[in-house]
């Protein structure tokens, strides 16, 4: 028997967290300039979105629906993560800093994206929440998903697809979404090299692999086909390529990169497969006008693909949808 030919799709997600995503990583200081410009840089990403018919999934911090400090003390769950690392603990940290709107709030930014066509709005949980630290507890993951769902319903947003951060997650937490309507989430790729870890156990090598893996393809194209994933809600819609920023220091590897992307977007293409693109709006913060430029041409590749092999552009809500239709 010739296997069903499978359509073939560009899925694009974005990771929306502000500092909240890498507060335990870097200082605030240190990465400023990249949260200042994230405004401008989800304007111009949304302008080339709207421009190239691109349906694109915002994972989105419920945090940033606060204003400021005081609404976001309303938002807290019932149970808060007690994770051993006091570090990764949110909630200490709101009570001992001065948050500074710029940095950690961002309700305009959400209100903009409602506004263009084909723009789904997830979840990344309420509070940036890590699945596989020790000391937290399904019980307190439970209860930061409940406040996450409802801060989005109050502000108009079904939420139907859930982003964990730093791709965390554990397999009996995906009861507790489908609980909570979560048709969808975003899961690793196969190549043990992007295999999800607690931080304790990544390693130096695999990082920089990673990092070579932006720009020669070392783990491959890491597409795949709508009728491989499993039928089973919630659904796993795999990320296939991290969108690198653009980097001073490698800029004479730009178009390594960008080949690198382009050639797993068209092998995709041509054969019915799924790509699926991630980066954090925030990455695009600094170098904006590089970066956008890259997604530019990356868009025009799309566009090419879209007319050459009937390509399409989906959110992840929507991919669930086709696989529940299959």
């Amino acid at each position: 028997m010739r296997m069903k030919k499978s359509k073939s799709l560009f899925v694009i997600s974005l990771d929306c967290e502000l500092f909240w995503g890498i507060r335990d990583k870097i200082s605030l200081n240190e990465y400023k300039n990249n949260l200042s410009g994230t405004k401008e840089a989800v304007n111009k990403i949304l302008t080339l979105f709207d421009r190239y018919n691109i349906h694109a999934t915002w994972a989105t911090v419920g945090f940033l629906y606060a204003k400021d400090k005081k609404e976001l003390q309303k938002l807290f769950p019932k149970k808060i993560p007690n994770y051993t690392n006091n570090s990764l603990n949110p909630y200490i940290y709101i009570k001992n800093s001065t948050l500074d709107s710029k940095y950690h709030f961002a309700p305009e930014i959400i209100n903009k994206i409602q506004k263009y066509p084909n723009q789904e709005i997830a979840t990344h949980t309420l509070s940036h929440y890590y699945c596989t630290q020790k000391g937290q507890t399904i019980n307190e993951f439970e209860s930061d998903l409940d406040m996450a769902i409802k801060v989005a319903k109050s502000r108009g947003i079904d939420t139907k697809t859930l982003v964990f951060p730093r791709d965390e997650w554990q397999e009996e937490y995906l009861d507790i979404l489908s609980r909570y309507g979560i048709e969808c989430y975003r899961g690793n790729i196969t190549p043990w090299l992007y295999k999800a870890t607690n931080g304790e156990d990544e390693k130096l090598y695999r990082r920089a692999l990673r990092l070579l893996d932006s720009y020669i393809n070392i783990s491959g194209y890491n597409s795949y086909r709508l009728d491989s994933i499993s039928p089973k809600k919630p659904y796993n819609i795999p990320s296939s390529i991290f969108l690198r920023p653009f980097s001073k220091k490698l800029r004479i590897f730009e178009g390594l990169k960008k080949s690198r992307i382009k050639k797993a977007m068209e092998y995709a293409a041509i054969n019915g497969e799924i790509l699926h693109l991630w980066w954090h709006p925030h990455n695009f913060g600094t170098y904006t006008k590089e970066n956008i430029k890259l997604l530019e041409d990356i868009l025009v590749m799309y566009q090419e693909l879209n007319h050459k092999y009937k390509m399409e552009s989906l959110n992840m809500a929507e991919v669930a949808k086709m696989v529940q239709d299959e």
